[in-house]
């Protein structure tokens, strides 16, 4: 590890990429342990930190003399950032909820139908919206599933207002295993 007390093109690379690697996986700890997930947020922590350790010791040790390791630091913390939260949005670990409002019609009927035939559960609610009656169907889902369930409803009722939040815990119901 003599390699990384000098300053040489492989040592900038250990922590650009590194840098990047020990964020990406900060994120997906923070989103797991918030998603409920704390024994795996746990596990990732203890990488998470010998990651830091090892990178940020690196750019301690020589920063005076080579003051460009802090912008490399900086740089990937950055790029880090945003490749974390891209991961987490590819493995969309958690659960979501959407509501979608559509006049009452029999339109609406078929939609709920349709995603239920898709192994999406849908509760119907009636609701007056500011040109009339409404139904509000809401699903209850897998993030991972959010993608397909917009895609049904919009191939489906073109003028559907949806509206998605994350869950974080969903009790009972039905929530497939997919």
């Amino acid at each position: 590890m003599d390699f990384l007390q000098e300053s040489s093109v492989l040592m900038y690379f250990v922590i650009f990429f590194g840098k990047i690697i020990e964020v990406s996986v900060s994120t997906m700890r923070m989103v797991m342990i918030n998603r409920g997930e704390r024994v795996k947020g746990a596990i990732i922590a203890f990488f998470d930190i010998l990651l830091w350790l090892l990178i940020t010791g690196t750019v301690l040790v020589g920063f005076r003399d080579d003051p460009l390791r802090l912008v490399v630091f900086a740089l990937a913390f950055s790029v880090g950032n945003y490749m974390g939260s891209w991961f987490e949005d590819k493995l969309a670990f958690g659960l979501s909820s959407i509501q979608v409002i559509v006049p009452q019609c029999q339109e609406s009927q078929l939609l709920a139908t349709h995603l239920r035939q898709h192994n999406f559960a849908v509760t119907v609610i009636k609701g007056t919206g500011k040109d009339g009656d409404r139904e509000i169907l809401m699903l209850h889902l897998k993030r991972k599933r959010i993608a397909e369930a917009v895609k049904l409803v919009n191939e489906n009722f073109k003028n559907a207002v949806i509206v998605v939040s994350d869950s974080k815990v969903v009790s009972g119901g039905y929530i497939m295993k997919k």
